[in-house]
């Protein structure tokens, strides 16, 4: 595949949108290790080879380990996922694909006893940023260097 479009080229004002957005996010309450498992369960389910790439990568120079990256794609089988994280990736996983199930209350209640308010918004806002992310480089075929 061919990259459609540089999007960051064609459409800067809203590249540095993005990238305010993706500045509040890393200065957030949110564990490090757990935005990047966050970004790359997103990107997975959306398909985004180049997200994907980008947040293995990340989450490897951060210490996650290969085994846990490996079976991310299955966390609700593979026991190497703590509870809050796993809140997460269920959150994750819901927001991302709002359209098919709108946010059930029982998703709600499984993350809420995990992170605080200010925590919810922020993992929220993470979820919403890499969706955005995925979006622009599915679309316009970015593909991993």
């Amino acid at each position: 595949m061919e990259l459609r479009l540089d999007f960051a080229k064609t459409g800067p004002a809203a590249y540095q949108a993005m990238l305010g957005l993706e500045k509040a996010v890393d200065k957030s309450g949110i564990e490090k290790p757990l935005a990047e498992l966050v970004r790359l369960r997103a990107s997975q389910i959306n398909g985004c080879a180049y997200c994907a790439d980008m947040h293995a990568s990340d989450a490897r120079k951060r210490g996650e380990t290969d085994r846990r990256l490996d079976t991310l794609v299955a966390w609700r089988e593979a026991p190497f996922f703590t509870d809050r994280e796993r809140a997460a990736l269920e959150w994750t996983e819901s927001l991302t694909l709002i359209a098919q199930n709108h946010v059930p209350d029982q998703v709600w209640q499984a993350v809420r006893p995990h992170f605080s308010d200010q925590e919810l918004v922020d993992l929220t806002l993470l979820i919403v940023a890499i969706n955005g992310w995925n979006r622009l480089a599915v679309s316009f075929r970015k593909m991993p260097a």
